[in-house]
């Protein structure tokens, strides 16, 4: 496995610059961002000619863009904002192959109106796995149109809420198209990280061979619950990269939910144990 990172922990004026921080940083395997060119994440259109750009100055400093975040909302209570979420899925999945990557990671979505990220009671609901059904389903239309592939994860927030729920929905969906982003420090929520360790395992049983790519972050409830860099957190990461090493899992190690500054003691962290194995 190598360590890479996401592209938007280095906040630069430019798509240059942000790039040139990331080949300092030694890193050169990248989840990329529309929002280091200046863009919102899920912009409305994108130019063929900023796609170009995007690789063209990635392939020169020698980085990998193994995936493109494509988040949006896709269990969101109105289905305007779904339906639009859609249409700029489809624009970024259109510019995949010019800007060099063939990934798109997905939020698979929160009954909150406001943040896909935050817990809503009626996420467990069947009207919102209908929804998120229906929205994966269009996604993946979108897909084997362009030759990408969709990466969803297990997230404690969201309506696909633990490996159980990923294995439904792969299960459902039927596609090689749909697979699996593993992140460890997201299979649990406040109150329940005495179990994370079996929740690691369950994950991945039920998920550990459908993994395109895996995030690596950390959690704490010390003194509240919060995700932290790797290392600075409770998650038992000798145990989190030999599972992936069982699951056969040879891509790269995504960080995030790091500031730029503790880029480098996670570097050595991450490295630290990937040499123990």
């Amino acid at each position: 496995m190598q360590l890479g990172i996401f592209a938007k922990t280095f906040v630069r004026p430019t798509l240059e610059m942000t790039l040139d921080a990331v080949e300092a940083s030694g890193l050169r395997h990248i989840q990329f961002n529309m929002a280091c060119v200046g863009m919102t994440s899920m912009p409305d259109r994108i130019d063929v000619d900023t796609a170009r750009l995007i690789r063209r100055e990635t392939e020169r400093r020698g980085l990998v863009i193994d995936a493109v975040s494509g988040t949006y909302n896709m269990a969101h209570p109105d289905p305007e904002v779904r339906r639009a979420g859609l249409s700029r899925l489809h624009h970024l999945a259109a510019m995949c192959k010019d800007m060099g990557t063939a990934v798109i990671t997905l939020c698979t979505g929160s009954r909150d109106p406001h943040d896909m990220w935050k817990f809503h009671p009626d996420n467990r609901k069947a009207d919102a796995w209908a929804d998120m059904l229906a929205s994966v389903e269009k996604a993946l239309e979108i897909a084997d149109h362009y030759g990408v592939t969709l990466a969803i994860e297990p997230e404690f927030n969201n309506v696909v809420y633990d490996a159980v729920r990923a294995r439904q929905l792969l299960e459902t969906m039927r596609s090689e198209k749909l697979k699996i982003v593993m992140d460890a420090a997201n299979l649990c929520g406040p109150g329940q990280l005495h179990r994370i360790g079996d929740k690691m395992e369950e994950a991945f049983e039920l998920l550990g061979e459908h993994l395109v790519l895996a995030h690596a972050k950390d959690v704490t409830e010390d003194p509240e619950f919060r995700h932290v860099a790797p290392g600075k957190g409770i998650l038992d990461y000798g145990r989190y990269l030999s599972l992936l090493r069982q699951a056969g899992y040879e891509g790269p190690l995504i960080m995030h939910g790091l500031d730029e500054s503790e880029v480098p003691d996670s570097v050595r962290f991450l490295r630290e144990k990937l040499d123990e194995l």
